[in-house]
């Protein structure tokens, strides 16, 4: 783990053999990468959570490259190994973004075929999502991490894994991470809302509702190595 200097632009994490190299991140954005949360559901911590960024070259105990699951404990382990973070967890209500299935409605999504492989969830372009091998849960968290302003909770009570498409127009709130700032054009492809109601015959709203935060004990600025 060091320090990068402020100058740095880009930030992102690599996969190389067996070799991860986390690049231009800081504590906040390696906690909710590590433990898949929002910004939002991270609670107290010093100033430099967010202002200080790391590069993190990390190689993994066993053989082989991790997938997204394993990538993230990594992760989890150096925050706890190297910056000492202790926490524990409340609940607390939040704005955020719920999905749900409208009572007496049939989804429109496909059962999944791919058996035990894991999920697909890229965005090849902003207001574009081809999921595979999904559960509610994994769409909840994608749409979490890259799309949304704020925490996004799975409340479908859905089970097993789908394949769908979402195809819509994002609007200034969304996609900050591709560094989004003003409303798309008008393609006379719906809102999210809408396309979410029409391709997945799913509800997602805007609400207030409990969510897990994280609240930070105790963390240290890692000694250089």
């Amino acid at each position: 783990v060091k320090r990068m200097a402020s100058e740095v632009r880009g930030r992102g994490i690599g996969v190389r053999g067996d070799t991860i190299t986390v690049t231009n991140y800081n504590l906040l954005n390696a906690i909710t990468f590590a433990y898949d949360v929002h910004e939002q559901q991270v609670s107290g911590g010093p100033a430099w959570k967010t202002t200080d960024r790391f590069e993190m070259v990390i190689k993994p105990d066993t053989p082989g490259q991790p997938n997204p699951r394993q990538l993230r404990r990594l992760i989890q382990k150096v925050v706890s190994e190297r910056f000492h973070l202790t926490f524990h967890n409340e609940q607390r209500e939040l704005s955020v973004y719920v999905i749900t299935q409208p009572p007496g409605t049939t989804h429109k999504m496909t059962a999944a075929t791919a058996g035990p492989n894991l999920p697909t969830l890229r965005y090849p372009r902003a207001g574009l999502l081809p999921a595979r091998n999904a559960t509610m849960t994994e769409l909840a968290q994608s749409l979490q991490t890259t799309v949304m302003d704020r925490p996004v909770i799975n409340l479908t009570k859905l089970e097993g894994r789908f394949d769908f498409t979402i195809d819509w127009r994002p609007d200034e709130t969304q996609f900050a991470t591709f560094g989004q700032v003003s409303a798309q054009p008008d393609t006379g492809k719906p809102n999210i809302y809408e396309a979410f109601r029409e391709q997945l015959g799913l509800k997602l709203e805007a609400t207030r509702a409990p969510a897990t935060i994280m609240v930070i004990d105790s963390v240290e600025k890692p000694s250089e190595n």
